[in-house]
């Protein structure tokens, strides 16, 4: 299949388009579009499009290179809708493997002519976003492990060791202290407790995934969440950052504030700053400045309000949260060093103090009786 697309009087020979058969995706079906490989692909995308190549051009360079027949496929497809007419956005929204960050950052880049910069801007976010996995893993492995081996201890000392002594306790027919007593329930219904966890644990999957798309659900749950102790802070900054990062490239394309808050509202996920960035846009529609809206939301910190403030005053927005985009990316990544600090030791307490409780549940008994013996 040849075809001929003609534009800025270049003419681009794609000389073929692969059919992928869907008998050949049998082993490559469960293939994801994984963080680090959108990170390849938006930084190798950004350099194509910077030295000239066209959308056609890139999008088929980038697709010979995919060693994933799925992910193959999709950019494929994403080139024949390019080919056809669609903008980039249209084509990528079509595909669940793009999260709406993406294809409205795609979108803004198409819509500013600053396509190379939005791309940039996404390798930088799914660097980020991979560096802070990385960091998360090493932190959470060791403890991980931990509790693994822990709860292998306790399912047997609880399933064999309290069985075993709580058949002794009979024989001597003797009054139990109450710690004894309630670890000797807790192994007579551990298997039950276990059960019952499961099945609670996978309604809550279940009700969560019917209702993860209603405002309503997705507010209640928002708010929860942002009150937690730590990870209520981490949330926040988080789609801070993506807030900052955002308002960063649109208004320093010259797209006017209203805009900018669109895109960025239908950009974030995150419910509770979605509904605090249209309740801020229509703020302003009224005449009300940005800092002056944003100082009615509490998910937004002071600190931001006060520089958003000085940005306005200066005429340099786009500088300020370009600034904040910075600072609140350098608080995640000590936020995600600190969790390994403090998690390792934490642990270590825990699980000292779920084993010393059973050894001294058991053994206080023991202790009394051979007084009696004695």
């Amino acid at each position: 299949m040849k075809l001929n697309v003609t534009k800025h009087k270049r003419t681009v020979h794609v000389t073929k388009i692969e059919k992928v058969d869907s008998t050949s995706l049998n082993f490559d079906f469960f293939a994801k579009f994984s963080s680090k490989e959108k990170e390849a692909f938006y930084r190798e995308f950004a350099v194509l499009i910077k030295s000239g190549v066209d959308f056609n051009q890139s999008l088929q360079i980038l697709a010979s290179q995919q060693k994933s027949k799925k992910i193959k496929k999709i950019l494929t497809t994403i080139n024949t809708d390019v080919i056809a007419g669609n903008t980039l956005f249209d084509a990528l929204k079509k595909h669940t493997e793009f999260s709406p960050y993406e294809y409205y950052s795609i979108k803004i880049g198409e819509e500013t002519r600053k396509l190379a910069e939005g791309l940039t801007q996404l390798q930088l976010f799914f660097a980020r976003k991979i560096k802070m996995k990385r960091q998360l893993i090493s932190v959470i492995t060791y403890p991980a492990f931990v509790l693994g081996i822990t709860f292998l201890v306790l399912y047997f000392m609880l399933n064999y060791i309290v069985p075993m002594f709580s058949s002794v306790f009979k024989q001597f027919g003797s009054e139990l202290p109450s710690i004894t007593k309630f670890v000797i329930q807790l192994s007579e219904n551990f298997n039950t407790i276990m059960l019952s966890i499961v099945v609670v644990v996978m309604t809550i999957i279940a009700f969560h995934k019917y209702y993860k798309h209603n405002n309503r659900y997705r507010d209640t749950i928002g708010s929860i969440l942002l009150k937690i102790p730590f990870l209520g802070k981490f949330m926040q900054k988080i789609y801070i950052s993506r807030f900052c990062q955002s308002l960063s490239l649109l208004l320093g394309a010259k797209t006017p504030l209203i805009t900018s808050l669109e895109l960025t509202k239908e950009m974030i996920v995150f419910y509770p700053m979605q509904k605090a960035v249209d309740e801020i846009k229509q703020d302003i529609l009224k005449g009300n400045t940005l800092a002056t809206s944003l100082q009615k939301h509490k998910i937004f910190p002071k600190k931001l309000i006060s520089l958003v403030g000085i940005g306005e005053q200066t005429n340099e927005l786009d500088t300020m949260f370009h600034k904040l985009n910075d600072q609140y990316n350098d608080e995640i990544d000590h936020t995600t060093k600190m969790v390994g600090t403090i998690l390792e030791p934490l642990i270590i307490i825990i699980i000292g103090f779920l084993v010393g409780f059973i050894l001294i549940s058991m053994y206080t008994p023991m202790f009394d009786l051979s007084k009696v013996i004695g």
